[in-house]
């Protein structure tokens, strides 16, 4: 039996993603489904890229310890100062953007867009009430999971590379989702999310970042042309996007948020929702032997008259 990968103290069941490197599809930090020693629990675990700076990769899973609002993996444990780098988040059955475009067969409908945009949306208007700014969507950043989104890849902008240090052709970054400021070097702010937002909402419309207005759905197509404004003096305010993409604005009637009003059954198109049932039937079936036990020292047994 080939031998299996550990990461820390879990077992790597298999990759989150798959090795296609198209723009858009890589995320900035490697994902694995593993389990833990027991058994008894599914984790995600994330460890960094070669080319990325491991203290940076592990002060921002830290950070994302911390991080509350709905939609949103936080980070539940990580490596211990000196081991090698990793992070781990609750796993829950789930497709990475790209994946779910895949398994599609192409761009997802308007609804499913609508649907992600608000609920990402909604929870980016949580963290930067906190004065935080998440700095990491990307098409590959975002899972989907049957009651709905889950951002990942937390600070993967800052992790890359330094403020004032370009961040152009930084490995692990899609450069259709990168601001243009942050791009430049500049310290990752709010209004760079609402950039990578727009960026990652025209991928799943139309198959890639940087659309013509014309190929996106006609409920996008005033919104999303000005989240992806070279200003971000431009960009629009997450409330207007929230408005534009939440069936203009109406709010739900009773206490629901305007994303769980969408996220219902039906928002992920069938195939979607196949691949998720058969990703979590592969990963409960899976076999994940334990990792082998230390050997105990060897010890002399005395003989008599010694």
């Amino acid at each position: 039996m080939r031998k299996q990968r550990q990461i820390g103290p879990y077992t790597v069941v298999t990759r989150l993603d798959s090795r296609n490197t198209a723009p858009g599809a890589a995320p900035p930090e490697h994902r694995f489904i593993a389990r833990s020693p027991d058994g008894d629990r599914t984790v995600l675990v994330s460890t960094p890229l070669a080319t990325t700076d491991t203290q940076r990769f592990m002060a921002e899973a830290e950070a994302a310890r911390y991080l509350v609002g709905p939609w949103i993996l936080p980070t539940a444990e990580l490596a211990a100062p000196g081991d090698r780098p990793w992070h781990a988040r609750p796993y829950r059955p789930a497709l990475p953007l790209p994946t779910a475009l895949s398994v599609y067969g192409g761009t997802l409908p308007e609804r499913t867009v609508r649907a992600l945009g608000v609920a990402l949306a909604e929870t980016l208007a949580v963290l930067h009430g906190q004065q935080l700014t998440h700095a990491g969507i990307c098409p590959a950043a975002v899972l989907l999971a049957a009651d709905g989104p889950r951002r990942t890849c937390y600070g993967a902008v800052r992790a890359a590379a330094p403020d004032g240090t370009p961040r152009h052709e930084a490995p692990g970054l899609d450069a259709g989702s990168l601001p243009p400021e942050q791009a430049a070097g500049g310290r990752p702010r709010p209004m760079g999310d609402v950039y990578a937002l727009g960026a990652t909402l025209a991928y799943a419309a139309t198959g890639h970042t940087a659309p013509a207005r014309e190929e996106l759905p006609p409920t996008l197509r005033s919104i999303v042309p000005r989240c992806l404004a070279r200003d971000p003096a431009y960009r629009p305010q997450l409330i207007e996007l929230i408005d534009a993409l939440a069936d203009q604005g109406a709010a739900p009637a009773d206490s629901r948020t305007r994303a769980e009003a969408l996220l219902v059954p039906g928002w992920l198109p069938a195939p979607v929702v196949a691949a998720l049932a058969h990703q979590s039937a592969a990963v409960l079936s899976a076999e994940v032997q334990p990792p082998p036990q230390p050997r105990a020292a060897a010890f002399a047994v005395p003989q008599p008259g010694h």
